[in-house]
């Protein structure tokens, strides 16, 4: 039996460990810290900005009468809390996932392992 090459099947190279599984990258580390500090400035800002001073005389609450009852209603800026509530449960979940790197990934299972594959 020969490979799509022409060579034997017997020459052709395994793959070596490293290269069925790499680890992790540089920009699979920096992409969670990124996402950490992105939920986690979103989530105090949407927290704490429906009940500032600043809340009712943005650009937003002037776009029409209606809309501006709707901005200004303590159900509506509660709700706009929870939601940054919910980004920062997110970042400190996506820190404790963050642990994932520091182990090394989980090597495919191959027919060696003893382990069917079916």
């Amino acid at each position: 039996m020969s490979s799509p090459d022409g060579k034997p099947a017997d020459t052709i190279p395994k793959e070596t460990e490293a290269q069925a599984a790499p680890g992790w990258r540089w920009y699979h580390k920096l992409w969670g810290v990124v996402l950490v500090v992105i939920y986690f400035e979103l989530g105090v800002f949407l927290v704490a900005f429906p009940w500032s001073p600043y809340w009712p005389s943005n650009f937003f609450a002037w776009l029409s009468p209606e809309w501006r009852e709707i901005w200004l209603n303590p159900y509506f800026r509660g709700a706009i809390s929870g939601l940054g509530m919910t980004d920062i449960y997110l970042s400190f979940w996506e820190v404790f996932r963050l642990q994932r790197f520091s182990q090394p990934p989980a090597a495919p299972a191959t027919a060696d392992d003893g382990v069917s594959l079916q």
